[in-house]
């Protein structure tokens, strides 16, 4: 369950996005964050249950700071007016698949995972992945319960087929993906609700073979 506290920080810091205001309702935001990595390692420990190799995740390590870098942005608000955490079995900077929550007021709040701009060569692997056995990824993403959580695996497509591919390839519009994402919004209702902790765990369990499948390519 995600405390009420946590939702009205956010959503206070949405409309008072300065370090003054900030620095003001720092204990707020301290107890928010204690609260959502409290959140976090509830879904670390169900993950566990099913492969031991989480256990060794930590939730602190998983939650994104919320300090946005600006350096490059137009946009120079100091601070994301969400929490956001990633959970793989390597951590925040594994190079391969994980889960993913995003807690945002406003009905942007969602969760999901897979593989988001890998490295050239992880993304070669997993094409050739998607190659080989297209029919076990078709079973996967074609899964009753994963097209209903799921409307679509998402990702910058290339304009043409990579190379080694060509256009008449069964899986073609999936091996021009350049990212292998998925993701179930979750509504203010549902994030406000006692029962969010088991929603996102049942996208999580939802979505374990295609993350399997993703990591199986990486190696």
């Amino acid at each position: 369950m995600i405390a009420a506290s946590t939702i009205k920080f956010l959503n206070e810091l949405s409309v008072n996005n300065n370090k003054p205001w900030f620095d003001g309702h720092r204990d707020e935001y301290e107890q928010a964050k204690e609260d959502f990595e409290a959140f976090v390692t509830g879904l670390i420990n169900g993950l566990a249950e099913k492969d031991p190799v989480y256990k060794e995740q930590k939730a602190k390590n998983c939650v994104f700071r919320i300090y946005r870098d600006v350096r490059f942005s137009k946009d120079k608000t100091p601070y994301k007016d969400h929490f956001g955490a990633y959970i793989s079995k390597g951590g925040k900077k594994f190079n391969g698949a994980g889960f993913y929550v995003h807690l945002h007021p406003g009905n942007r709040s969602f969760a999901g995972g897979g593989l988001w701009e890998p490295e050239p060569e992880i993304l070669k692997a997993v094409r050739q992945e998607v190659d080989y056995n297209f029919a076990d990824f078709k079973k996967i993403i074609d899964d009753k319960k994963f097209k209903k959580l799921f409307e679509k695996i998402a990702g910058e497509q290339a304009k043409k087929a990579p190379q080694g591919y060509t256009e008449d390839n069964p899986a073609i519009d999936y091996l021009k993906m350049k990212s292998y994402t998925v993701m179930h919004q979750l509504p203010d209702t549902v994030i406000a609700g006692k029962d969010v902790s088991k929603k996102v765990a049942d996208v999580f369990t939802t979505m374990w073979p295609f993350i399997d499948f993703l990591n199986h390519a990486v190696g």
